[in-house]
């Protein structure tokens, strides 16, 4: 045996409490990471490292993905299906989705893309009354709770599967051969990928363009983005800063974007800001 065989095998001998912490640190220093990886940085084999990642998805330590983890802090990478997604930085999410359901009052017609921030503002629509509600995500309708819709309507479009929502620029037609037809919303409700001082942005070039639409269709516009947003400019750009009307988070932005929304007449609401408005 030689020496590395030796120091290999002392390393898999280690106490495994002691290897998950290191793996659950590793993982959240790196966000994304894969079976393969973890295995050949801490020296043990692919079941061993299996078996880690499915008791520290147990804990609540990671998210296990198909081929490794993520982190359960870090903004969600793209390719990631939307099960993985919802239960990134969910303490975040139904944070911006209580707040952003202050902003729909009863009776509104409402516009809502796909995404699990948008998710958790349709789950706090539960007391409201008398919406209208318009959106391309297929899972939206089991969450939404039924006492506050007058009307839900599903934009048409091709699928994609990962995000379980249409894509496309919006079609509503009332007929397969009838007419486009004008719609005009009271609020768009907008989950987006990164917000930058460049503006909003998403992964998804058609997504881009059901997302504008959306929010072309509307009075006023809510985008909802956690913290792990911010900063960053993802492949297809969605509007400008100035497009919205609010920027619903978790936590201010940073000095540069903060402001920008601000010379871009664009309302910034956290937990924070909501606090000092019921104070005062």
């Amino acid at each position: 045996m030689t020496a590395g065989d030796a120091d290999g095998k002392r390393r898999e001998r280690r106490l495994p409490a002691g290897r998950k912490a290191e793996l659950a640190a590793y993982v959240a220093a790196n966000r994304q990471v894969t079976v393969a990886e973890l295995a050949e940085r801490f020296a043990v084999s692919i079941d061993t490292v299996r078996r880690d990642l499915d008791q520290l998805d147990a804990e609540g330590r990671l998210i296990r993905t198909h081929g490794g983890a993520v982190s359960t802090d870090a903004g969600a990478p793209p390719d990631q299906g939307l099960g993985v997604r919802m239960r990134m930085r969910a303490e975040e999410k139904e944070t911006i989705g209580e707040l952003a359901a202050r902003l729909v009052p009863d009776g509104a017609v409402v516009v809502v893309n796909s995404g699990t921030t948008t998710l958790a503002v349709a789950r706090h629509l539960r007391d409201h009354r008398d919406l209208t509600i318009a959106t391309n995500s297929l899972v939206l309708p089991g969450e939404v709770s039924p006492t506050a819709l007058r009307e839900l309507y599903v934009f048409g479009g091709s699928v994609r599967t990962i995000t379980q929502a249409t894509t496309g620029p919006v079609s509503f037609r009332p007929t397969a051969a009838g007419p486009d037809m004008d719609i005009r919303a009271d609020l768009a409700i907008i989950g987006v990928g990164a917000v930058s001082p460049d503006g909003y942005s998403t992964s998804n070039l058609a997504d881009a363009a059901m997302m504008s639409e959306m929010m072309s269709h509307a009075a006023r516009v809510a985008v909802v983005a956690d913290s792990s947003k911010f900063g960053h400019r993802l492949f297809a750009r969605v509007a400008p800063l100035g497009a919205a009307s609010f920027l619903v988070t978790d936590a201010s932005p940073p000095d540069d974007l903060s402001r920008a929304l601000l010379a871009a007449e664009v309302e910034i609401l956290t937990p924070a800001s909501a606090a000092g408005a019921q104070r005062s």
